[in-house]
């Protein structure tokens, strides 16, 4: 069976344990649900690169659908937030290293990921697409096989563009992808759909949506928290449960993404 700390390195990479200060086991003594509430505050980190999930605006603010998302929860636990922004391919070494209490950045549920974290949700479903210029002769997933494509380093999309054996460049986050692509750097990005179709849109961008069959089904977004804390889940997921049946969640997708995106 694989254990606990060959699953960290292959979610964090190689050597990064020691760098995250992170000593295993590294399960919870106890549940962290009253010592939040003895703070009144929660921290929760997510990229900030990732429009209209979430961003940093013209005033330095981070906003977008995942930060409104978890602010709410919050609001609903009785807690004010913290929001943290940090690198995605660090960001579960963070949270296990207790830089913040919870990732609320649209992470994806995978078993690997379960594995050494705990998710409360899903709070939103995703779909992979892969992007190109839209006068690119890439027409097919055989054309990308000499292609560049490029992805945000640490999300599903680049394990998966590597298993496809493509020619891999690794980025930031999407505001750096689509800028690459637009600039011919890279042939190809790999991101989910959502956030690049609504950018597309909202800039009349020169980028198009390879339609091509990737299979599966829809990826599901989760909000990560620490292991061994039944009550501290239990309490995120009854707020987010509240919020999705009261219109709230509804309310809050429509301004950010503009359509209910459960």
């Amino acid at each position: 069976m694989t254990n606990r700390r060959t699953v960290l390195k292959t979610i964090l990479g190689a050597g990064s344990l020691a760098a995250t200060g992170i000593s295993l086991p590294s399960l919870a003594a106890a549940d962290e649900l009253e010592s939040l509430k003895d703070k009144g505050v929660i921290r929760i980190a997510m990229s900030g690169a990732y429009p209209p999930f979430n961003f940093i605006n013209e005033e330095n603010q981070v906003v977008g659908f995942d930060p409104a998302i978890g602010e709410e929860i919050a609001k609903r636990m009785g807690l004010k937030t913290e929001i943290i922004t940090t690198a995605w391919d660090g960001i579960i070494g963070g949270l296990l290293a207790n830089k913040y209490d919870a990732i609320v950045g649209s992470m994806s549920i995978t078993p690997e990921r379960a594995k050494v974290v705990d998710f409360v949700g899903p709070y939103y479903r995703m779909r992979r697409g892969i992007f190109v210029a839209k006068d690119s002769k890439i027409t097919s997933l055989d054309d990308l096989k000499t292609a560049t494509v490029g992805v945000t380093l640490g999300e599903t999309h680049e394990q998966w563009a590597r298993d496809q054996g493509y020619n891999v460049r690794t980025y930031k986050g999407l505001p750096e992808l689509m800028l690459e692509l637009e600039n011919n750097r890279v042939d190809a990005i790999v991101n989910d759909d959502i956030p690049v179709l609504l950018a597309i849109k909202k800039k009349d961008s020169g980028i198009k949506q390879l339609k091509v069959d990737l299979g599966g089904t829809a990826d599901q977004a989760g909000i990560a928290i620490r292991q061994g804390n039944p009550e501290l889940h239990k309490a995120m997921q009854d707020a987010l449960d509240a919020m999705m049946a009261d219109g709230t969640y509804e309310k809050i997708a429509m301004k950010w993404i503009g359509s209910d995106i459960r």
